[in-house]
């Protein structure tokens, strides 16, 4: 436990939740932080985005332009970007996915899912016999009613149209492999899977508390080894056809046990709410959804930030 007296200001952390698209979103959620942490603070903050920067929303393209341009315009902020599950996919139909390590073929991924090929309509177009399972599912064909979303399907089960729109070409179409700018799928291909910190402070009951920082999109499973998910997230190992710390439900939702033992936050977006409960932070109140706000948190205060909220700027 810190002294509150002699110990020094900590550093302010912000994760920031899922994008999807919504540059507009984006662009006046970041002046609202900058508002709320102050000019000096905000200056030197670690921004973590949590990852979902495309589908659903309009202006993908404009959302990567953005992230790309802040190294630049923030020199002393350090920004993490981690990958989310539409990300991922994203990257996996413009192939630029590492290499499976164990030189497998990106077409042994599908195997587990096959039985699921005609529902999902997966993508059978230029470039598919070696494409990793869920660039044929984000590029695929999906109509009608998604009863989980409570939307109709935006081109794929991903809804991915919009991202081929943001770039000018068709959903489903292959010239989105050369529509795509070199820095985004540069951009793409750096994503990590999972970012550690040490030193982070969080507001409790208690006082400030000096805790370590897990932030991936979803979160990581309960009953498998903390190590052994950490190991295969930062080697980004694309054999698992599906990554559940990247797109699980239920299986990421709590703090895998092993870790409430030394005090861990692990924060994540991914599952369309926000929900703060102790060491667990999950940052998702947008979901997609144009009518629901993009949210951020702050640390150690763990305040939540709107790009809705109207802050006044005098």
């Amino acid at each position: 436990m810190a002294d509150p007296i002699s110990a020094p200001k900590p550093r302010v952390i912000c994760g920031i939740g899922d994008i999807h698209g919504f540059v507009d979103k984006l662009e006046n959620l970041w002046s609202n932080l900058e508002i709320t942490i102050g000019p000096s603070d905000f200056s030197t903050t670690l921004i973590i985005f949590l990852g979902d920067y495309c589908d659903r929303g309009p202006d993908t393209q404009k959302v990567i332009d953005f992230l790309i341009s802040l190294p630049k315009k923030y020199p002393n902020q350090t920004h993490v970007f981690l990958c989310g599950n539409h990300d991922l996919a994203f990257a996996a139909f413009l192939g630029v996915l590492p290499s499976p390590p164990d030189g497998s073929r990106f077409s042994d991924t599908w195997k587990e899912y096959e039985m699921n090929e005609e529902r999902e309509g997966w993508y059978k177009g230029e470039g598919y016999e070696n494409m990793h399972l869920q660039g044929r599912r984000w590029a695929g064909r999906m109509v009608g009613f998604n009863h989980v979303k409570k939307t109709e399907y935006k081109g794929s089960i991903y809804d991915a149209g919009p991202t081929f729109e943001s770039y000018g070409v068709p959903h489903g179409s292959a010239d989105l492999m050369k529509a795509v700018p070199k820095e985004h799928k540069k951009f793409l291909a750096d994503l990590v899977w999972v970012h550690e910190e040490d030193n982070v402070y969080i507001e409790t009951e208690k006082g400030l508390q000096n805790c370590k920082l897990i932030a991936v999109h979803a979160g990581l499973e309960k009953g498998k080894s903390v190590e052994e998910q950490l190991n295969y997230l930062k080697s980004k190992d694309t054999r698992i056809p599906k990554v559940e710390a990247l797109s699980g439900r239920k299986n990421v939702w709590n703090i895998p046990e092993e870790l409430t033992k030394i005090p861990t936050i692990v924060i994540s977006g991914h599952h369309s709410k926000v929900h703060i409960e102790d060491f667990r932070l999950i940052i998702d109140e947008g979901g997609g959804f144009e009518i629901k706000p993009v949210a951020a948190i702050l640390l150690p205060s763990k305040k939540l930030v709107r790009d809705t909220d109207k802050l006044a700027t005098f």
